[in-house]
């Protein structure tokens, strides 16, 4: 079949093929009927849920419910675990209407009592020979099914009652390695995703799409490096097409309902030296960017680039959407948009969305930069011009010739990875969870050779001047202030912000913690004995509150990993949930 016209096959199904499920309902939260999930529900869900990756579609990562809070999150205990099998486990369960539906490692979905952990029906994906089911950190729910992208580049929907599968969508081929490793938000009726694309995969699988959610219809595609005559391809200078490789979305976008826009960030090209493609003066877009996409169309409608990239340093990751007065303090803040008037009110898009570690805010609207603020040793960033935004890279850390070692600061696992920070909105405080690490860096090829995928080695140190791995920033969003840190010598994943004044997440070790968002003093800790690499969520039913986290090896665990061998976590993929007694 020609492949172009197999990428935008549709398959509709209503069997359960490639699945296991059993087939008794859906446990509810007593006996009403199920109400189906809308856009409306969505964008503003009820405190008791959890029903998109970060809770909201703005990336907050924030609950309202204070039932757990600063005076009471001492006496919190385990109410159930249950394993979720071998492999990468990097999940964000979802919670509705006393449901969890969590998603495990080779493509299966499990929806579970969320008071009691007894398993309703599950959903296994059966996947064609020579394709594996990898990293699946996330779902989407719309309707009354579970929209997800699998390891064999489909996207699909099951049912919330059954896990049987409605419908089924080829993106692309089954076997290119250009899965969505990051699972799917909804924006308005629209299933989004971006994924990855390794350079045999080829360009065209450099793209963000968008389905229908109750038919799995794709309405459009957007490629993030451009063909001939769009605008960006002659950023490339004279890389030929059929060598312009991987610029991926491999994490999950936002969403403003507001103005019907989409924001996602974009990593790398293949390979990194920029030496070895046209030169270090192209910007090859749209690699290391934030794009703001019309979601009716695909449309990008800016885009601003935070880096050109020498060192595998990505930056697709979560992006805040934030109304906020901008007051950036110049004793912490080194670059700032000279046109800024303090105390001034503006819709931005703001946060660490990369490696190195840089918190970035630009105006919502039209990408405009605001103003920006280094946190973790960095040493790729010589300035950025507050004016126009425009950053200019440390030359000395660039590469010109083969067999070249430069020490990187952040390290190619950042600074910043997919462990995702958290928003407060009652703080206007962004909490960012990072690692102090740098890297030897080699150029191992001066060609454009595939086989080399980056064209480094780049062997992960801790950086210098200290021995802690991990640390939690909590940072003023009107400011750019750090308004406390804490460093421990463990590396630190994702967190969750909740009305209770807590931020809740985990570390390499196996330990899960509550901080007090004021202070950064861990109020409780546990030892689940493995990383704590899932996404922690909070949810309530019938009145009580709860906190759950996954836990199981993930990439960025095995790095902090390797730099404090004296630390031995097992690599048990398991869930929990916690309340007060």
């Amino acid at each position: 079949m020609n492949r172009f016209v197999f990428s935008f096959l549709t398959m509709v199904v209503v069997a359960s093929l490639g699945s296991y499920a059993q087939t008794r309902p859906a446990a509810t939260n007593g006996n009403h009927p199920y109400v189906p999930v809308t856009d409306e529900m969505l964008w503003k869900p009820d405190p008791a849920n959890w029903l998109s990756w970060r809770r909201t579609l703005d990336g907050w990562g924030y609950s309202p419910l204070d039932q757990i809070d600063r005076n009471n999150v001492a006496r919190l205990k385990m109410v159930w675990t249950r394993g979720m099998g071998t492999g990468t486990v990097e999940a964000t369960p979802l919670v509705y209407d006393g449901v969890m539906y969590l998603p495990g490692p080779g493509d299966v979905i499990q929806a579970i009592n969320a008071k009691s952990g007894d398993q309703v029906w599950e959903y296994r994906r059966k996947l064609p020979e020579g394709v594996n089911g990898g990293t699946n950190r996330n779902i989407a729910m719309w309707g009354s099914t579970l929209i997800d992208g699998s390891a064999d580049n489909q996207i699909y929907a099951v049912d919330v009652h059954t896990g049987n599968l409605v419908w089924e969508t080829a993106v692309m081929e089954a076997k290119k390695r250009a899965r969505s490793s990051a699972g799917p938000i909804i924006a308005n009726g629209k299933v989004i995703t971006g994924r990855q694309c390794q350079p045999d995969a080829g360009n065209d699988a450099c793209i963000i799409t968008a389905h229908d959610a109750q038919t799995g219809k794709e309405v459009w595609r957007t490629r993030t490096i451009p063909l001939p005559g769009e605008p960006g391809y002659e950023t490339w200078g004279d890389v030929p097409m059929a060598e312009r490789w991987h610029v991926g979305t491999w994490m999950v976008p936002s969403y403003d309902p507001e103005t019907n826009r989409i924001f996602v960030g974009t990593s790398v090209t293949i390979p990194a030296p920029k030496f070895i493609l046209a030169g270090n003066d192209k910007t090859y877009l749209y690699h290391n960017s934030t794009l703001a996409l019309d979601a009716d169309t695909g449309k990008i409608v800016w885009h601003y680039q935070h880096l050109v990239d020498h060192w595998d340093l990505d930056h697709p990751f979560e992006r805040l959407l934030v109304e906020t007065a901008i007051a950036p303090d110049p004793k912490e803040v080194a670059w700032i948009n000279p046109k800024v008037k303090p105390g001034e009110r503006r819709k931005v898009v703001t946060g660490i969305p990369g490696k190195t570690g840089v918190v970035y805010t630009l105006d919502r609207q039209t990408g405009e930069f605001l103003w920006a603020r280094p946190t973790i040793m960095q040493n790729v960033i010589k300035g950025i011009d507050g004016a126009t935004g425009v950053v200019t890279v440390n030359p000395e850390a660039t590469f010109s010739r083969l067999g070249e070692t430069k020490m990187i600061c952040p390290g190619a696992q950042g600074g910043k990875n997919w462990p995702a920070g958290a928003y407060n909105p009652k703080t206007n405080v962004m909490y960012m969870p990072m690692q102090n690490l740098c890297g030897n860096f080699t150029t191992n090829t001066d060609k454009r050779d595939p086989s080399k995928v980056y064209g480094l080695d780049f062997p992960t140190i801790i950086a210098p001047g200290t021995d802690k791995v991990g640390a939690v920033w909590a940072i003023s969003v009107e400011t750019g202030k750090t308004l406390w840190k804490y460093e421990q010598r463990a590396g630190v994943f994702s967190l969750v912000s909740t009305g209770g004044g807590l931020i809740f997440g985990g570390d390499a070790n196996g330990r899960f913690r509550a901080f007090d968002e004021r202070t950064g003093k861990v109020l409780w800790e546990t030892n689940l004995g493995a990383p704590v690499s899932g996404y922690p969520i909070t949810f309530s039913v019938d009145g009580k509150q709860y906190v759950s986290v996954a836990t199981g090896p993930s990439g960025v665990a095995n790095a902090t990993l390797r730099v404090t061998p004296e630390l031995h976590p097992s690599t048990a993929g398991q869930v929990y949930v916690f309340a007060l007694p």
